[in-house]
């Protein structure tokens, strides 16, 4: 693999995560705004003015989203 491939992968990786991030703070407001808690199997913990939350249900439906999504682009590109 040359430096020039290399390179390109880079940045395809990076747009990946500034659209997941994107997401992540559009659907957190969308989730904020609706009143709705996170998905069943999230993690919440609060206590003593401490907040703990990790949306771990949440990121494995958004990661099998993603990689369905890139999975149609790759074979529609591959043609």
């Amino acid at each position: 693999m040359s430096l020039e491939q290399f390179g390109k992968i880079l940045i395809l990786f990076a747009v990946i995560l500034l659209v997941t991030g994107i997401l992540f703070i559009v659907f957190s407001k969308m989730i904020k705004g609706l009143g709705l808690p996170g998905l069943p199997g999230d993690i919440y913990y609060k206590r003593n003015g401490f907040t703990f939350y990790f949306p771990i249900v949440t990121c494995i439906i958004i990661s099998l989203l993603l990689t369905l999504i890139l999975n149609l682009v790759f074979l529609f590109f591959k043609k």
